[in-house]
């Protein structure tokens, strides 16, 4: 067959197009993949002291992210998140997120963010962050969301909503604000 003829270059031309249309595909795929894969440890939040802490720094113990009040700086669940700390230091770490969300409370005026030592904890405290609509942290989208935390997708109901990722950094459990970190079901999920 005649390479300059008509047949032969419209098979070149169909190979090069499934070409760049493979290529384009896969280049494609593997963005929107990454994008979605991403895994907790890849984020990097800031502390209500200002400061950055990555979460890889906690790889190979579990992390059981916590939205609290900023309000109530004296609620109980405070001195339980501090308790499960310590009683499992040396496998689980907790981090509690202030969140703007529920912050707005009828009647109550405008609040900002006390000062660390009045929460009386010694996890991390995160600084404000929205946990719902456009302004939502990338950390409570992956959170939230199956497509990317490749669990379930969850919304938050009010304070104090729980999320365990196990020590390979996959969402294994949320838990209702309801449920508290006595809870049998939660002490048993940190445990296994």
């Amino acid at each position: 067959m005649n390479p300059t003829s008509p047949a032969v270059r419209k098979n070149h031309l169909l190979r090069k197009i499934s070409l760049v249309s493979i290529f384009t595909f896969v280049l494609g795929f593997a963005w929107s993949a990454g994008y979605a894969q991403q895994r907790i440890y890849d984020f990097k939040v800031t502390t209500l002291e200002g400061k950055t802490l990555k979460l890889s720094k906690f790889k190979g113990k579990k992390i059981l992210v916590v939205n609290t009040t900023s309000v109530e700086t004296n609620n109980p669940e405070y001195a339980e998140l501090e308790a499960l700390s310590k009683r499992y230091k040396d496998k689980l770490v907790v981090i509690g997120f202030l969140a703007v969300d529920f912050l707005k409370r009828p009647g109550t005026e405008d609040f900002s963010p006390r000062d660390r030592s009045e929460y009386k904890v010694s996890f991390p405290l995160c600084a404000q962050v929205s946990l719902s609509g456009p302004n939502i942290a990338p950390i409570y989208k992956w959170l939230t969301d199956v497509n990317y935390n490749h669990y379930r997708t969850t919304e938050i109901k009010w304070d104090f909503q729980k999320y365990l990722i196990n020590e390979n950094g996959e969402l294994i459990a949320e838990f209702d604000p309801k449920i508290k970190v006595t809870d049998p079901r939660v002490i048993q999920a940190i445990e296994k």
